[in-house]
């Protein structure tokens, strides 16, 4: 389970949205457009599902493809740790 993000478009930075998902349900679900209040800006950010990714927790995130786009395009995978 993680976090839905998406990028404050003001700063280039990643927002949490509040919404908790799995990265599997996110790619099967809907295109939706949604609100969010920027704790960055201060201002309310609309968006659609394809700007969004799901972060996974640390410990999760050490998985391959941990974080990925509604669109089905798989974030590239990093190295592995040695």
């Amino acid at each position: 389970m993680g976090m839905l993000m998406i990028k404050c478009p003001q700063t280039g930075r990643a927002i949490a949205t509040g919404i908790k998902s799995d990265r599997d349900s996110f790619l099967r679900s809907t295109v939706f457009f949604a609100r969010t209040p920027c704790p960055i800006c201060r201002t309310d950010h609309g968006w659609f599902a394809p700007e969004a990714w799901v972060q996974e927790s640390d410990a999760e995130s050490d998985a391959p493809n941990a974080s990925a786009r509604i669109s089905g395009a798989a974030r590239p995978q990093r190295a592995p740790r040695l």
